[in-house]
């Protein structure tokens, strides 16, 4: 397979944190270029994702959560209206 010199322009941090990601997956930052080129020759469309990711310290506070709420225990409502809500947080 013959290849060919890319230069691109990228934020330093860009390029390290990318490097990074890259090298705990085991591979190149190379190797990530060419398989997202690769791809959008295939789909030709790019997609962009900005899904959120729960950070360590939320998952275990959902985790909590979910684990009361099968309990059963540290749980208000169901509130009929606002008022019967306002009610509850007041006392």
């Amino acid at each position: 397979m013959k290849t060919t010199m890319i230069n691109i322009k990228a934020d330093k941090e860009v390029k390290e944190q990318a490097q990074h990601i890259a090298e705990e997956l085991g591979l190149s930052l190379s190797a990530i270029v060419n398989a997202s080129l690769k791809q959008f020759i295939r789909e030709r469309k790019v997609a962009f994702s900005i899904a959120p990711r729960m950070t360590p310290y939320l998952e275990k506070i959902v985790a909590d959560a979910r684990l009361d709420w099968e309990a059963k225990k540290n749980i208000s409502g169901p509130f009929t209206n606002a008022d019967a809500f306002m009610r509850h947080l007041s006392r």
